[in-house]
């Protein structure tokens, strides 16, 4: 949101109040306030009719400083974001000249009765800086509504990333965006996920701790700082000192809630009816097993719309015309060895038998006149699960496990975003207006919850449109309603990459678009990159999706790269356990890894899958591509050509349809198994241990994780000259070493715990 008219002036209808000053200051244990009046007191008669900003200074742990900008202090309604608290130890000085609060290497600082400014230094250098007329107090006077504004310094070359799933360029810098959940497709300005927090490329975050609607302005309004603003008279926003990119998601992942680890059996292949097409049970087993014959291993199955009668969403309750045995059509699916996902969405359409019981037990939200709040958007007379009543919570739980005691597996919690506002109220009387973008966390909360009870936490998943901050507690998210075009595959990996820069760790996409009707070069390449991406799900809307109804190659193509992603899962689950641990997207950005080399901070058609390879995905029907490599040597895991590259450098290149860039480190292991058949298996059975470009006097090292994520053991690589030593720590059976340099691969056998080779 704006306010000002140039660097000079305000917009007519803003009346702007900055602090001057800080008159005063008061330390309440680690808590210190800041008293910062909108004009210099010179004279007692200059504390009259006059406005002041207090400013409370916190720390919820190390190397993170809260600060809440207050005009009026309100008691705020919920709900609130849930954030942790690890009490870390905070140095506070108060002094004549200046006001120091330090929380690990991370201090802010103001001057005490001087021009006003918090300056954030890590280890006193400054970082980022409120200055002058930054923080403000603005009445709208043609409204009379109240905003907080902050804007923070930015560096000559600073460049911001994250604020959720966006699908414009990934950096964020000359962009206006605000933090309102909304329905609007992969394509606008519009995100179902909006999370207010951004990452700086100079190693620093910040995260805004409102969930309501957030305004923000990257070097936009002010192209020296970015500001943020909220209507109502308080704001509260942490800093987050990394010092690294990676360090800062950690903290930030610490702050808001740990990703969760998904089992190991959701990174395998999932495959959707689609959602308008026709389907029945002869269909689905139809689909199951026309994998099965073309040797095209499946892991989950998922039910659309329409396992639900029409007019009825969601009704959770099977459309038994359709289905007329679905306990049966489960089982048949699961001696597949395929889990089962259904559809569904917390809106309740009034033909549903689910209305009348949410009406009658205050289930739903109403209107202020006490009727139910519907509408006739998505399905007729749609009321709203209101998930601030514990009691329907219960409710929407017990269907759910209804579900899952019928041998459901997981569920797709679709939309989310379209939470009324206006003449909404809650049954806990939560703010609407904080509760439009929260609803989605407690949505998914309650879904993820009856799975975790019922299933086990290890087999805790959803598969969710919307987000806030902290949904990383609630794997996993997908992009979203995507058109059947290159372009829209390339805007999809724009938004995933900047969602994962959000705090989230794991990301899907519709293969080969959601909207239109998909082209086969389109689905051959859009398979490629879906079966690269952390996870994925052939799905759509007037058109099924299995390889077979566009070609023969689509068949070769989608076998080749489903058993490449299951060869790849000890690689893959490792650096998911990984995600888990530390905050670090299974999927990243190449500058997340090359921070030193500046060449890749706009890098936005490419990524990295877990911190060995790179993917570039081809977004043509010619095979064309570019891409670029940072210093290091490289190998093609597909093709075995090797790339030296020592300064960084572009590649232009032709792929034929089976083929794309995917390019493994240097020094380097990467444990795959060839022949894996499902996503979950033993990790540590006989892996082949493939090592990449391991330069003389060189140790390459990787952690070996079992199918439920734990640490199971090691493999390390050793080069002296021509003799590599090969140590691996629980491993099972004899594995091949495959050690790949300058094109070529030389293999050996390693039977027991190590063994010396010549290479």
């Amino acid at each position: 949101m704006k306010f000002t008219n140039g660097y000079w002036l305000d917009r007519p209808q803003y009346e702007i109040q900055s602090p001057k000053e800080v008159f005063d200051v008061k330390q309440d244990g680690d808590k210190l306030t800041l008293y910062a009046p909108f004009k210099y007191i010179n004279e007692r008669g200059d504390e009259l009719n006059l406005g002041m900003s207090t400013i409370e200074l916190t720390s919820p742990m190390e190397g993170v400083i809260g600060v809440k900008l207050i005009h009026f202090d309100q008691p705020e309604k919920g709900p609130s974001f849930e954030l942790a608290n690890e009490h870390p130890n905070v140095k506070i000085t108060t002094g004549d000249k200046e006001i120091s609060y330090q929380s690990g290497d991370l201090a802010v600082k103001a001057p005490f009765k001087g021009h006003f400014e918090l300056d954030f230094q890590r280890n006193g250098k400054t970082i980022t800086k409120s200055m002058e007329k930054a923080e403000g107090v603005i009445l709208d006077k043609s409204t009379g509504k109240t905003y907080m504004r902050e804007q923070l310094s930015m560096g000559v070359d600073e460049l911001i990333y994250g604020l959720g799933e966006r699908f414009g360029s990934i950096v964020k810098n000359g962009q206006s965006v605000d933090i309102v959940n909304k329905d609007g497709g992969t394509g606008s300005e519009q995100a179902y996920k909006n999370i207010p927090f951004y990452l700086s490329s100079e190693g620093y975050g910040v995260f805004v701790d409102q969930p309501e609607t957030v305004s923000f302005e990257v070097a936009s309004e002010n192209v020296d700082r970015t500001q943020f603003s909220i209507e109502g008279q308080s704001m509260q926003y942490y800093v987050i000192d990394g010092p690294t990119p990676k360090g800062v998601l950690d903290k930030y992942t610490r702050l808001t809630g740990k990703v969760s680890l998904p089992p190991a059996w959701t990174f395998g292949l999932w495959l959707s009816t689609s959602f308008t097409t026709d389907y029945s049970e002869e269909t689905v087993l139809k689909f199951i097993d026309g994998m099965a014959k073309r040797k095209i291993p499946l892991d989950v199955f998922h039910f659309d719309c329409f396992w639900q009668k029409g007019f009825e969403w969601s009704t959770l309750l099977w459309d038994r015309e359709k289905f007329p045995d679905p306990e049966g059509l489960i089982k048949k699916i699961h001696d597949r060895g395929v889990k089962v996902c259904v559809w569904l969405n917390p809106y309740i359409a009034q033909k549903s038998p689910l209305f009348k019981e949410g009406r009658d037990n205050g289930y739903l939200i109403k209107r202020q006149d006490g009727n139910v709040w519907q509408w006739d958007l998505w399905q007729a007379g749609n009321g709203f699960v209101d998930f601030t009543n514990p009691a329907a919570v219960k409710w929407y739980q017990s269907k759910l496990k209804d579900l899952l005691d019928m041998g459901v597996d997981c569920f797709k919690t679709d939309f989310g975003e379209r939470i009324p506002v206006e003449d909404a109220v809650f049954y806990d009387g939560s703010d609407p207006k904080r509760e439009h973008n929260y609803y989605t966390y407690q949505y998914n909360q309650t879904v993820f919850d009856i799975i975790k009870q019922e299933k086990g936490e290890d087999q805790a998943v959803v598969f969710a449109r919307s987000a806030t901050a902290g949904s990383q507690k609630f794997p996993v998210h997908w992009g979203g309603d995507c058109l059947s075009r290159y372009k829209s595959m390339a805007d999809s990996l724009r938004g995933g990459l900047s969602f994962l820069l959000s705090g989230f760790g794991f990301w899907a996409h519709d293969i080969s678009g959601f909207e239109e009707q998909a082209t086969p070069d389109l689905y051959k390449r859009w398979t490629q990159f879906g079966l690269l991406s952390s996870h994925s799900r052939y799905h759509g809307s007037g058109q099924y999706k299995v390889p077979w109804i566009f070609d023969e190659e689509a068949v070769d193509n989608t076998r080749k790269f489903v058993n490449l992603k299951l060869s790849l899962m000890p690689y893959i689950f490792d650096e998911a356990v990984n995600t888990h641990e530390t905050g670090t997207p299974l999927m990243r950005p190449l500058f997340l890894e090359y921070t030193n080399d500046r060449n890749t901070y706009h890098l936005e058609q490419q990524y990295m899958l877990g911190s060995k390879l790179i993917v570039a995905p081809v977004f043509n029907a010619e095979g064309d591509v570019n891409y670029y490599l940072p210093e290091g040597n490289w190998t093609n895991i597909l093709t075995e050509k090797s790339y030296h590259v020592e300064h960084g450098q572009w590649f232009s290149e032709n792929y034929d349809m089976l083929n794309l860039p995917v390019l493994a480190r240097d020094n380097s292991i990467i444990l795959r198994h060839p022949g894996a058949e499902h996503a979950q298996y033993d990790y540590t059975d006989a892996p082949d241990i493939n090592i990449y470009e391991l330069a003389d006097g060189n140790t390459a090292t990787t952690r070996v994780v079992d199918e439920k994520g734990k640490p199971a053991g090691s493999v390390k690589a050793q080069r002296q000259g021509n003799t590599l030593t090969v140590t691996s720590d629980g491993l099972k059976g004899t594995s091949t070493v495959n050690f790949h340099a300058n094109g070529e691969v030389k293999t050996f056998k390693l039977n027991g715990g190590s063994g010396n080779f010549t290479l």
